[in-house]
């Protein structure tokens, strides 16, 4: 299939034959569940997890009472949000790359109209231009490499369609040896999943910790999160906060208190409750990078300690506003943890949105979520297709268009 072909399927939402039958499969094995079996509405939130100086010693909250409410609570379905469209997620990429496409784009259209022959001085200058845009040295200099194949073997002439041509190489740079990290790796069925979120202050992890929440919610999942950010002022308050707002319950310690006791009680309260997920926050900073470090691979212990293979995902927060420095803080956190993949949030608010593709040539990591607005659902699985859409939306619509006809 054409690049244009599998793009425009996938951007109006056209399925493929085994996406049909995947779907077909997935809507029959739903109204199966729907009729066969109940679920018990979510259970009020248990008041606050006390902890002791000593995790062994600490007792899971809840008195026969509340165990007695939580036996007799009314019976009704939860409620899942309708999946979005292909089409609205794809105008999500759209709008979150608009200050990138603006930026970039409008340059490399300007390349395009300025040079109608394709020669060395258009490829450097539109190296120069992909490193403007924070794509980073080595991918830039792959991307070239192939472009010029590409052209030779095609024997391209004018600067026509080069857009597309240029989009196409991206994922495929993007994709190579990607095979299928993208997805979260969540547990079987009536066993908790652990999501550790490490980053330093500042870069919204809290916040997309909510939105991870949420989403996981919408999708039928019961979440609890874990305070585990003890130093920051401010820190546990604004995640319970998220937890009202998406009605999640917070397990949490008073400020400066040890990490390691809450992801302890956190994953007992976890398991009490028969969650689905943990999502742990951690701290950002300490008085220096080796007892941040420190700190993380103890709360790292005390997890895979109390489930086995845990934690399933460790997500790496960085601000995409921040460019090459968010690769600096990859690289000492990937050192430290084993870094499962990145969260990128603010990419709406950059105009170098090209960092994403700098982080997963030079890191190897996936990035498994991106950042595109304010709202609750603007944190998005990344799609290389979508996010190359995204940066050349104008001219690709017209490349289309061009090819529809």
């Amino acid at each position: 299939m054409s690049f244009f072909k599998r793009l425009k399927d996938k951007l109006v939402g056209n399925p493929t034959e085994e996406e049909k039958v995947v779907a077909m499969n997935e809507e029959e094995a739903t109204e199966q569940e729907q009729d066969d079996v109940t679920v018990p509405a979510q259970i009020e939130k248990v008041e606050e997890v006390s902890v002791t100086e000593s995790p062994i010693e600490t007792e899971i909250p809840g008195t026969i009472e509340d165990q007695e409410q939580q036996e007799v609570a009314i019976v009704e379905e939860p409620e899942v949000e309708k999946k979005p469209s292909a089409w609205s997620i794809t105008q999500k990429f759209k709008a979150g790359l608009e200050k990138t496409r603006n930026s970039f784009t409008s340059k490399v259209n300007d390349l395009v109209a300025r040079y109608r022959k394709v020669d060395e001085d258009f490829f450097e200058e539109l190296e120069d231009l992909l490193l403007q845009a924070d794509v980073g040295f080595e991918t830039v200099m792959e991307l070239m490499d192939k472009l010029r194949f590409e052209v030779q073997r095609k024997n391209i002439k004018d600067t026509n369609g080069i857009q597309a041509i240029i989009s196409e190489k991206l994922v495929e740079i993007y994709e190579q040896g990607e095979e299928d990290l993208i997805e979260l790796n969540m547990q079987p069925k009536d066993e908790l999943t652990v999501i550790l979120f490490v980053g330093v202050n500042g870069v919204g992890k809290t916040t997309t910790i909510g939105k991870l929440a949420h989403r996981l919610k919408s999708q039928g999942k019961t979440v609890v999160l874990a305070a585990g950010d003890t130093f920051r002022a401010g820190a546990i308050d604004q995640l319970q906060v998220w937890g009202d707002r998406v009605g999640c319950e917070v397990i949490k310690q008073s400020e400066g208190s040890d990490p390691a006791a809450v992801m302890y009680d956190a994953i007992r309260a976890a398991k009490n409750r028969k969650a689905d997920v943990l999502i742990c926050d951690t701290a950002g900073r300490l008085q220096n990078k080796v007892n941040l470090m420190n700190e993380l691979e103890k709360v790292h212990r005390v997890i895979s300690r109390e489930v086995p293979n845990a934690p399933h995902e460790v997500l790496l927060a960085l601000d995409a506003t921040t460019g090459q420095n968010a690769l600096v803080q990859a690289q000492t956190f990937k050192e430290a943890t084993n870094v499962t993949g990145i969260v990128l949030t603010k990419l709406d608010g950059t105009a170098k949105g090209g960092i994403v593709l700098a982080i997963r040539n030079k890191l190897h990591i996936p990035v498994k979520f991106v950042g595109l607005g304010e709202q609750m659902d603007d944190l998005q699985p990344f799609d290389a297709e979508r996010y190359v859409y995204g940066l050349f939306a104008d001219g690709l619509d017209k490349e289309l268009q061009n090819n529809e006809d």
